[in-house]
């Protein structure tokens, strides 16, 4: 996480209530094990604005890791002018860039993902450091930026366009797909390279050119990410500008959304921030594409393989601390395996705490959270249940040790319909619901705001099939014997209701950078009119 110098300085060691400590940099920046932010360029004192230059001269952010509650090192923020005048530079590069032929671009996003190879395991371990999840999910981020590139250098390669019947005579028409211009990407801190990546690999083989506002959370991943990406376009004469970067707070974020010059935001967070986002977007005609919050049910039916179950819902629970837009919030067990399936659940969990450790390690298995605020948010969530009539089956406590750590927690006893279990907490904490048929679990899924991604364990074929019909999972993501965690890039991410409707990385996804347009020419010598009207 980060912070703005203005700000108190108040982390450290976190045990539910703040101790000042300020660890100097240059002590941070001696330590073997942080060597590799010299491969990745990131020094002390770090630049967050690039417009095919490095610059920034707004308010200081110090990058501070949710491991131990210590600087990482600084950033110099984006002021409103650099913000302006990164729109601006990236709409002056966009005209080379959408005349390049597509398959022409998508070579450079190929090279892009190579130069990502290249760095994938210090940009994955920065991923650890600054936002807290463990070295195997850093790395694995990563490469998900590269599968997305090498998906869409096929895809530079495929794009479709239509051609339809006329109903006049020596007439054609034609449907055809042209980039939008800039794209402004406002991304989230707890995947703070592959959303960058879902969108500007394939926005950039559309033709699009793209200012990035990353986390203010997780800058130096947005610029170590820009430094990767720059170096490539740099070496084949294409202006840095075509992927340019924004670093700051909200108030960078809303100049970038009210930018008439920005035709598509896409924007991933809270399902309250990504209302904003949307309506002030629509105020200008602009196109928004939004993932926001999940509240993801995960079921599990009597006919389901425990030992599956198990498995998926561990990690769906506690992989990244809780804090994946699909991990598992509710659990939706029926009765007559509840008692048998809490009980080896609850063994599973004790199992994650003996591996609770510095992110950064290979052999930690459950990281930090990624914020003080996300430790309160915790803590507050955990009294509320209890005070509601709640059973803290597991966990409930935050962990004694230096940085933002709390214990995975199970609770029961509350009714599906309450205010809490609706609500989506960003934090490792699971609701166990119990209900007595499929109908009852599916409504149960479908009843809160968010759409996003839902699970549901059976060997039952007609259960299947229900689940994923018509009147089953009403979320955008419906999995079956598999956890709700996990997607695959091939397929299109995104959710209904609440969770926005946006759909990003495969499958179709790609429209939303594109605008489409339907073309007739006429090769004839006549001028008839559609349907058959005479204006003579």
């Amino acid at each position: 996480m980060a912070r703005i110098l203005l700000s108190i300085r108040n982390f450290g060691r976190f045990t539910g209530k703040q101790k000042a400590r300020f660890i100097p940099i240059r002590n941070l920046s001696s330590r073997s094990e942080l060597a590799f932010l010299k491969e990745l360029e990131i020094g002390p004192d770090n630049l967050g604005s690039f417009d095919g230059s490095w610059g920034g001269s707004g308010p200081v952010i110090e990058s501070i890791s949710p491991g131990n509650g210590e600087v990482i090192a600084r950033v110099h923020s984006s002021t409103p002018d650099e913000v302006g005048n990164a729109i601006t530079k990236a709409k002056e590069s966009w005209p080379q860039w959408a005349s390049m032929p597509a398959p022409a671009r998508g070579e450079i996003v190929r090279q892009i993902g190579n130069e990502l190879r290249k760095n994938l395991k210090p940009l994955g371990k920065l991923v650890s450091l600054e936002m807290g999840k463990i070295l195997a999910e850093g790395i694995g981020e990563v490469q998900e930026y590269i599968d997305v590139c090498d998906y869409a250098v096929g895809l530079s390669r495929t794009l479709p366009g239509s051609l339809l019947p006329s109903e006049r005579k020596d007439h054609v028409l034609l449907e055809k797909w042209n980039p939008l211009g800039v794209v402004g990407v406002i991304s989230a801190f707890n995947f703070p390279v592959a959303v960058y990546g879902w969108n500007s690999a394939i926005a950039m083989v559309c033709g699009d050119t793209l200012v990035w506002k990353g986390a203010p959370t997780t800058p130096l991943v947005s610029i170590a990410t820009t430094k990767i990406v720059a170096k490539v376009l740099e070496r084949n004469g294409i202006p840095g500008s075509v992927a340019s970067l924004i670093t700051g707070g909200t108030d960078v974020g809303e100049l970038l959304v009210n930018d008439n010059r920005v035709p598509l935001i896409s924007f991933t967070g809270s399902t309250k921030a990504g209302k904003n986002v949307a309506l002030k977007v629509q105020e200008r005609f602009g196109k928004s594409l939004l993932e926001l919050g999940g509240n993801n049910a995960l079921i599990v039916t009597k006919d389901a393989d425990l030992d599956m179950a198990i498995r998926a819902a561990v990690f769906s629970c506690v992989g990244t601390a809780g804090q994946r837009c699909t991990t598992t919030r509710r659990l939706i067990l029926q009765t007559d395996i509840r008692t048998e399936f809490l009980k080896r659940l609850k063994m599973a969990f004790a199992g994650i705490l003996g591996r609770i450790g510095d992110p950064i390690e290979e052999s930690t298995l459950y990281g930090p959270l990624h914020s003080p605020a996300a430790v309160e948010a915790y803590k507050l969530t955990v009294e509320k249940a209890v005070k509601s009539g709640g059973c803290i089956e597991f966990g409930g406590k935050v962990i004694d040790r230096a940085g933002f750590y709390v214990e995975p927690t199970i609770i029961s006893g509350l009714p599906a319909s309450s205010d809490l279990v609706r609500h989506e907490t960003f934090a490792p904490i699971v609701y166990i619901l119990e209900t007595n048929s499929l109908e009852e679990a599916i409504a149960v899924n479908n009843d809160v705001e968010q759409g996003l991604s839902s699970s549901l364990f059976t060997s039952n074929i007609g259960e299947l099939f229900k689940w994923i019909g018509p009147l089953g999972s009403d979320c955008g993501i419906i999995n079956v014997n598999i956890g709700t965690s996990g997607a695959e890039i091939g397929g299109a991410f995104g959710g209904e209701k609440a969770t926005g409707g946006g759909r990003e990385s495969g499958s179709d996804a790609w429209k939303h950078y594109a605008r489409r347009a339907t073309i007739t020419i006429n090769y004839g010598n006549e001028l008839p009119l559609a349907q058959g009207i005479k204006f003579e």
